[in-house]
């Protein structure tokens, strides 16, 4: 879904909608004067518990992955910084090169990044990987001459 607060509104509506069912449900039975009121009770607290769990397990889970993204991009970019002090230490004409190669690179890394269009994810990676090949490539010739 490309629009995730169609998603959101969508869900709130089918709880809320659920809820409202729910009420109406239970106001019935309750007429009806029910005698495990007592286990409902039960089933409800047990529910809502488990219910809990997995609304705890699902952050977590979440959590981790936005920490494991953000050290990466973290060392991605530590990366690319060392690279273009790195540069430095070739040749002027070489290190001119070297060093727009990895501008350009940046550019591609941030934007595979921000996109949000799939479709778009397949050219930047295919774009990186060239200019990967030209920066290995450019610096293999400075270093063996």
């Amino acid at each position: 879904m490309r629009n995730p607060f169609i998603l959101f509104f969508c869900s709130l509506f089918a709880l809320w909608l659920a809820a409202q069912i729910g009420l109406r449900v239970r106001a019935w039975l309750s007429r009806a004067d029910v005698p495990n009121e007592a286990d409902f009770s039960l089933i409800l607290g047990s529910t809502l518990t488990l219910l809990g769990l997995i609304i705890g397990f699902t952050f977590a889970m979440a959590v981790s992955r936005y920490d494991q993204r953000k050290n990466l991009e973290e060392e991605e970019a530590n990366a690319i910084g060392t690279e273009y002090l790195r540069a430095s230490l070739l040749s002027e004409p070489a290190a001119t090169h070297v060093r727009s190669l990895l501008l350009s690179y940046t550019d591609q890394r941030i934007l595979y990044y921000r996109t949000t269009e799939r479709e778009k994810l397949p050219a930047i990676a295919a774009s990186t990987g060239q200019l990967q090949f030209e920066l290995w490539s450019a610096v293999a010739t400075a270093a063996s001459s």
